[in-house]
């Protein structure tokens, strides 16, 4: 797919939470996880797919964003954000 297809197809909009470059790029991946979602709804809605199908298909792309989000650590509390932990005598 060239690149002005792929930007076609696979729109993408502006980031405007807290940038860091974790958050940019899980922002990137659910960005493309909404878009598949949204074209595997429309080929089960016109019958190209089996509910099953696309229940499949979705479920194995919530997979792969569930992995994005795990390996970027989004969520985890920062080595800075931790408090201090109580000293023990």
């Amino acid at each position: 797919m060239t690149d002005e297809a792929e930007k076609f197809v696979f729109p993408r909009g502006r980031y405007y939470g807290e940038f860091t470059p974790e958050n940019v790029v899980f922002n990137a991946n659910l960005q493309e996880f909404a878009q598949r979602v949204s074209f595997i709804c429309n080929l089960e809605t016109s019958g190209k797919l089996t509910p099953e199908e696309a229940y499949d298909a979705v479920k194995e792309l919530w997979h792969v964003l569930k992995t994005s989000k795990r390996q970027l650590k989004i969520g985890e509390p920062k080595s800075h954000d931790r408090p201090d932990l109580p000293e023990t005598d």
